[in-house]
């Protein structure tokens, strides 16, 4: 949904020299029916793509089909293994927004108005934990993973759990049936694919001192099918698992139970007046500048919240929550933190354009 919006905002500046209204965040991922096979199985029903809600209508192009061209181009670079014509259908549910919400996109506007009356936070730096699960999914599916376990799906889900100096990681991770032939295949390919998991982690612990991976833990020796986590195409919305925009990660990449959230669903959103979406990820760059940019700053929390209706970089309120190193004092971090979200406050127009652009990953 993310890069439909990227695609519309696209089109929509080539056609009338702005971004118009738009937010395609309502989507749903319908799971489809797949019949698992050892050697190889087969899709019976497609998995069905939603794309809504809201999109200011056009004569100059086709909106539908720059959403369903869009979502094709993602399946075929993140889900490689779908077919994105014949195995995934798509229904495009994008209408006309209000009069009073696309009205803030009438006129040319250096700085939008807000189109929600929202809030957001963001942290900085990720913990040692949050690091190591972004980094074991990225290592599952890496290009160079692939190449070495050709049977590993994109599919892939990290719960981390942290006691004192060790850490536990569950991972779910289908193996593709066409590569496995019999159980003792599948088991076999399990525990090299653990095994290289662990020993692309081990070099990257810290303070951390050991971990373990426990991989499909659902599995059954001996059950056949029914005792793997096998996908035909590398996904679980393939038979198992429907989804939908919100219910995932937040813009950094993970979902943190003991870190504070807001409660916006970023992805689709546009980038020009919707605050869920803008704030959601700007605090995150506030977090992060403050936390690299200013010594003695241990950790930080920045706060962003809008009203309907004003300007987006004035928000009712800018706090941030900064936790200081040992021997470092708050009068010396309060100023140059300030300074920095005031620049970016400043700088809002063009870091809106950033997003539009894709520059900031929304996942």
């Amino acid at each position: 949904m993310e890069n439909v919006s990227q695609a519309l905002s696209k089109a929509y500046v080539e056609k009338f020299g702005r971004i118009l209204h738009h937010n395609c965040d309502k989507g749903l991922l319908v799971a489809g029916q797949a019949e698992q096979r050892l050697g190889g199985g087969r899709i019976i029903e497609p998995m069905r793509l939603v794309i809504g809600d809201r999109a200011t209508m056009v004569r100059e192009f086709d909106i539908d089909e720059i959403a369903v061209e869009t979502a094709r181009c993602w399946f075929r670079d993140h889900l490689p293994e779908v077919d994105p014509i014949r195995g995934v259908t798509y229904q495009v549910e994008l209408k006309g927004g209000s009069a009073e919400l696309a009205g803030i996109f009438r006129e040319a506007t250096i700085v939008a108005p807000a189109n929600d009356t929202s809030a957001a936070v963001g942290y900085a730096p990720l913990s040692e934990t949050e690091k190591l699960v972004l980094e074991a999914e990225g290592f599952l599916n890496s290009s160079e993973f692939k190449r070495r376990f050709p049977a590993g799906g994109q599919d892939v889900k990290i719960m981390g759990v942290r006691r004192e100096d060790a850490l536990d990681l569950t991972v779910a991770m289908p193996l593709l049936d066409r590569f496995i032939d019999s159980d003792a295949s599948y088991f076999r390919q399990k525990e090299e694919i653990g095994a290289a998991l662990l020993a692309y982690l081990n070099p990257r612990l810290t303070q951390i001192r050991r971990a373990s991976v426990s991989l499909n833990t659902l599995d059954r020796r001996g059950a056949g099918v029914a005792g793997m986590y096998l996908s035909v195409v590398g996904t679980s919305a393939e038979n198992g698992d429907s989804g939908e925009v919100g219910r995932g990660n937040q813009v950094n990449g993970i979902i943190a139970l003991n870190r504070p959230r807001g409660s916006e669903a970023a992805a689709g959103k546009n980038p020009v007046s919707h605050v869920g979406k803008i704030y959601s990820v700007l605090t995150s760059v506030l977090a992060s500048r403050i936390h690299r940019e200013i010594d003695g700053v241990e950790e930080v929390f920045v706060w962003l919240c809008s009203r309907i209706g004003a300007p987006v970089n004035e928000p009712q309120v800018a706090a941030v929550q900064i936790a200081l190193s040992a021997g470092a004092k708050l009068a010396d971090v309060a100023e140059p933190a300030r300074a920095i979200v005031d620049r970016e406050l400043e700088n809002l127009p063009t870091f809106c354009q950033q997003l539009a652009e894709g520059r900031y990953p929304v996942c």
